[in-house]
């Protein structure tokens, strides 16, 4: 692996990190009873996940140039797949901290709410005081908090599968665009440019179908129709459901990447 590659993995799994601890901001808004303020921080992170995202693009598209220009361009699936295995890394990482990041953000959504400066609050973390508070929140998982995983999901099969499903298209869509790209060099740039749609259809079946579910169970915890045990283990499942869809993404590399290869010869 050259530095190109590993830069690539590393932007990737951070991506995929911070995407899997966003999901404790809802937690940590449960518990602090601070709903409207944990969804700023919930869409902060994702903010900056899909940010980040967007530059993972180019530094992609360049590892293709370098390989077509060294003669490697068969090595290109490869390094994709390894680019695959790290976002399922982090999102491993991820899920195993999130008891780690809920801590986090309620220190973080207290201190918000006493100073009201975002800039306050990120300049702390910096400090002797702020690397006090990440020593003292860290938690892992315990044996029990696994075997609560057998009781009720609190959402269905359905929106676990819808999940699994947006994750693996947003995982696998940059990949596998740039990849047909490779594959019809004659449409190379129509081919890249399909990314957004394959992004899109997974931003909607994640803002319309997942999304809502865990509001209204907020709403729900809040209003104390659901405990909030329940909802915690909603959070690990719908977690659970990203690390299935990154690892899903492996499978639908090569059959995206063909079938975007294709539609760009009648786009």
């Amino acid at each position: 692996m050259d530095a190109q590659l590993l830069t690539i993995c590393l932007l990737t799994a951070g991506i995929n990190l911070i995407g899997t601890l966003a999901y404790a901001a809802r937690i940590a808004g449960i518990r602090t009873r601070r709903i409207a303020m944990s969804f700023a921080l919930f869409n902060i992170l994702v903010l900056v996940s899909r940010t980040a995202n967007g530059f993972l693009g180019p530094f992609l598209a360049k590892r293709i140039e370098t390989r077509l220009s060294n003669g490697g361009g068969d090595a290109l699936i490869g390094d994709f797949r390894l680019v695959l295995v790290a976002a399922a890394i982090a999102v491993a990482v991820g899920i195993v901290l999130v008891p780690t990041a809920q801590r986090l953000f309620v220190v973080a959504i207290g201190y918000f709410q006493r100073h009201r400066s975002t800039g306050k609050m990120i300049l702390r973390s910096a400090t002797p005081a702020g690397l006090r508070t990440f020593r003292d929140a860290t938690s892992l998982p315990r044996g029990g908090q696994l075997r609560e995983l057998l009781k009720p999901r609190g959402v269905g099969w359905g929106v676990l599968l819808a999940n699994c499903l947006a994750q693996a298209l947003i995982t696998v869509g940059v990949l596998a665009s740039l990849y047909a790209g490779y594959l019809n060099p004659e449409f190379r740039v129509t081919a890249s440019q399909l990314s957004a749609v394959i992004n899109g259809f997974a931003t909607i079946l994640l803002f319309a179908l997942i999304d809502p579910q865990l509001s209204v169970m907020t709403d729900d915890v809040v209003e104390g129709r659901v405990s909030e045990p329940l909802f915690r283990r909603t959070i690990v499942w719908i977690s659970i459901s990203r690390l299935a869809g990154t690892m899903l993404a492996q499978a639908l590399l090569l059959p995206g990447a063909l079938a975007v290869a294709w539609i760009a010869n009648f786009v």
